[in-house]
């Protein structure tokens, strides 16, 4: 049986408490980043059932993309060498 959207945000959260030593008061802070988390995933080229694969948008911009900001590629810079 396939496992719902609170489910996985519920298994996703305990396991992010795990992961920093059991903390107290905690919860909500580990609750929305698992909710975060599983709307990225919905939003990404899997489908909801993981069987089909939604095609990839093309990229147009060059360099790294991080957390939706594009950082250009970095200045190759070309080596001289002297005569000796």
């Amino acid at each position: 049986m396939a496992e719902t959207r609170e489910e996985w945000i519920k298994k996703r959260a305990y396991t992010l408490w795990e992961e920093e030593g059991y903390p107290t008061g905690r919860e909500s802070i580990h609750w929305e980043q698992a909710r975060h988390e599983r709307d990225a995933l919905e939003g990404s080229a899997a489908s909801s059932n993981g069987k089909e694969v939604k095609p990839k948008t093309k990229r147009t911009a060059t360099g790294a993309k991080t957390n939706g900001v594009v950082t250009p590629a970095p200045k190759r810079t070309a080596s001289r060498k002297t005569a000796s």
